[in-house]
């Protein structure tokens, strides 16, 4: 079962798509889209990261972060990057630290499941359902953007 809504976001420190260390505490103030997804460069993984590169104006325009979450490594997340050029943090979680504190875990990977933080740090929004082509989208509307 994911985290529920009212919760507090588990803090974390990890590094990202070029090695930079990013913490969940660098966005204080800021919504946090943390997203988990279970491999980089596999169809549904692609469609979910291209709806959120696609929809990064958008984002960008109402001060909201988006964060990937999978537990590939960095060389990976680049390669990942670079092929359909992703305009936002992947973060390498190697060792399922955040996948097991967000209670993702599918055995090995993460369960896809998208968490929307608020400036505060708490969980305002829960996603277990997600369409992969539409999914940037509908946590817009969700949060009525």
């Amino acid at each position: 079962m994911p985290l529920a809504v009212g919760t507090d976001a588990p803090a974390f420190t990890v590094k990202d798509t070029n090695g930079n260390t990013v913490s969940l505490s660098d966005f204080k103030g800021k919504t946090v889209v943390l997203y988990f997804y279970p491999k980089d460069d596999t169809p549904g993984c692609t469609k979910q990261a291209c709806s959120f590169r696609d929809a990064k104006e958008q984002y960008t325009k109402k001060d909201i972060v988006v964060l990937g979450v999978s537990a590939d490594d960095e060389a990976s997340h680049q390669a990942f990057t670079q092929k359909y050029n992703l305009n936002f943090p992947l973060l390498a979680d190697t060792k399922g630290e955040l996948i097991k504190a967000y209670d993702v875990d599918g055995g090995g990977y993460a369960k896809r499941v998208t968490y929307v933080i608020d400036g505060n740090g708490k969980i305002i929004h829960v996603d277990s359902s997600v369409n992969t082509s539409t999914h940037a989208d509908d946590i817009l509307a969700t949060l009525g953007l």
